[in-house]
């Protein structure tokens, strides 16, 4: 087996590639930023049920326990969820729509979290359509954001229509979230083709809810199968973890939780984010890929 390290540099990304055995090669991303100026990355999918808000959540979470200044937008307009999964829900007075129609100022419509004063929401609205907001409304309301803090989170819903757009338009970075299943990995196939047919791309990939045994009994898709159809770079594995529903439902996101598998690797993924070299969790100990991975990415591995 030979290990290969190759470098690339472009306008926006400088990002190191490992490459195992027969698997895609995965990078990891490092955000180039103006000073004083966030980054907006959308979270997206395409499917339904994978896990979109509950990451973006918990990479809020994480992002501001490390000292960066977030701002989460939900923009599932009719739909909220994410003031749930925050822990949020009972404090809205207004939300995005208020702001793009001037019935409330942008600051009237943020909610600082309770437990990380960096961290702060603005809810979509659940009694509107998505019609409600443009794209060219996002933008504006990023712009007017981006001064004031360091990363701001797109929660994107699924489908591919005007909300996607929405959740598009002002992003620097778009993560996609899928599970290892394939309808899931045929959705993310179609949404990385409308990310780059924008000027969007290449987006990267977080492969959510893995289980490894499930893998080995050829039941549930490997990680290598994932990378082989969708060819973009992997930011990110989270293990199935029970702890993730039972945060969700307790507005306490698992990234706040010490002990949690899955909270560390959303903890890792942050941390990639901002620039940092993480080795990849070894979800199971006999699972050779994952462990050669985190051990080519240790520094000076």
């Amino acid at each position: 087996m030979t290990n290969k390290t190759v470098h690339h540099k472009d306008a926006m990304d400088t990002m190191v590639i490992e490459k195992v055995g027969e698997a895609r090669a995965v990078a990891i991303p490092v955000l180039e930023r103006k000073p004083m100026a966030a980054s907006v990355i959308t979270v997206t999918s395409g499917k339904g049920g994978v896990g979109k808000t509950t990451t973006t959540a918990n990479l809020a979470v994480a992002l501001a326990a490390s000292g960066s200044k977030v701002i989460c937008i939900d923009t599932d307009i009719g739909l909220r969820n994410l003031d749930v999964v925050m822990g949020l829900e009972n404090r809205i007075v207004y939300d995005i729509v208020h702001v793009v129609e001037g019935a409330a100022k942008l600051k009237q419509a943020m909610i600082r979290d309770k437990r990380l004063p960096h961290l702060f929401l603005i809810p979509a609205a659940q009694t509107r359509d998505k019609s409600a907001v443009s794209p060219s409304d996002m933008v504006r309301v990023c712009d007017e954001l981006r001064a004031d803090f360091d990363y701001i989170l797109m929660d994107s819903p699924a489908g591919i229509e005007r909300g996607f757009r929405n959740a598009l338009a002002p992003s620097d970075k778009v993560i996609i979230v899928t599970n290892p299943e394939v309808s899931a990995v045929r959705d993310a196939d179609r949404i990385i083709g409308l990310v780059e047919s924008e000027q969007k791309g290449p987006p990267s990939l977080i492969i959510n809810r893995l289980k490894p045994e499930m893998v080995k009994r050829g039941d549930m898709l490997s990680i290598d199968d994932v990378l082989d159809v969708l060819a973009i770079d992997l930011i990110g594995i989270v293990p199935e973890d029970e702890t993730i529903l039972v945060g969700s439902n307790r507005g306490a996101p698992v990234a706040l939780e010490e002990k949690s598998r899955a909270g560390q690797a959303f903890r890792n993924i942050a941390r990639r984010l901002k620039g940092e070299e993480v080795p990849f969790m070894d979800i199971d100990r006999q699972d050779g890929f994952l462990s050669r991975l985190g051990k080519l990415l240790r520094p000076g591995g």
